[in-house]
């Protein structure tokens, strides 16, 4: 692995995403395609097949919006319980390698370090109880706290309005390859993409964005 240079004296704050960044995407990965078409196929009486076709649709109606990170909406849609479901199958929640060290590595430069994640405040929640995480974080935010999902536009400039920053001594670490052109459009010059979000799946294109294979790269 080639280490990835960044100028750390340029570097003011560093906004890290969550899922697939910091914590391995295969716990959500196997939540949404796996479990939930399970125990939605055993609450319908229908087959595995129909749900997952159901469930499908009903997630591509949403992607990409607020709407779709959201449990709330998810189990008033589905009338099913997300969060107990969750917990069902938390052991597979984990993190990335070297992510604590990563953290660590940050506190000592002293740099201003927030969580920023499309996830819903609740699975947050739930994923600290389980990972020892949130005392690292100088702040916390979610999407739902800026009322917009990473991906769309106005996110940055409304993300501004609650979070003092400079867009040029900034670096955004994330999986999602729209939410880092909307970054870039807003004009966050540091960003990186990740190599392997799910760690059961194989690596992604991520195009002209630098990919972290590990965080030793960067540390």
């Amino acid at each position: 692995m080639k280490l990835i240079p960044i100028n750390w004296q340029n570097i003011q704050t560093v906004f890290l995403d969550m899922d697939g960044t910091l914590l391995d995407l295969h716990f959500d990965n196997h939540f949404w395609l796996e479990h939930m078409p399970k125990r939605y196929a055993e609450k319908h009486s229908i087959t595995l097949d129909k749900a997952q076709k159901t469930l499908m649709a009903n997630y591509q109606a949403h992607k990409g919006s607020l709407k779709w990170y959201c449990l709330d909406h998810w189990q008033e849609t589905l009338d099913m319980d997300i969060v107990s479901l969750k917990h069902e199958v938390a052991d597979r929640i984990a993190l990335r390698k070297n992510v604590i060290e990563f953290l660590e590595y940050l506190r000592v430069l002293q740099k201003r370090v927030v969580l920023l994640t499309n996830a819903h405040n609740k699975t947050v929640d739930l994923k600290f109880g389980y990972i020892e995480l949130e005392k690292y974080f100088d702040r916390v935010i979610t999407a739902h706290d800026v009322g917009l999902a990473k991906e769309q536009s106005g996110f940055w400039q409304a993300l501004q309005n609650m979070e003092d920053f400079d867009k040029k001594h900034s670096l955004f670490i994330d999986d999602n390859l729209d939410v880092l052109q909307t970054a870039e459009q807003f004009g966050i010059v540091n960003l990186l993409a990740i190599h392997q979000p799910d760690s059961q799946q194989g690596i992604i294109n991520t195009g002209k964005y630098k990919a972290i294979e590990c965080y030793t790269q960067i540390m």
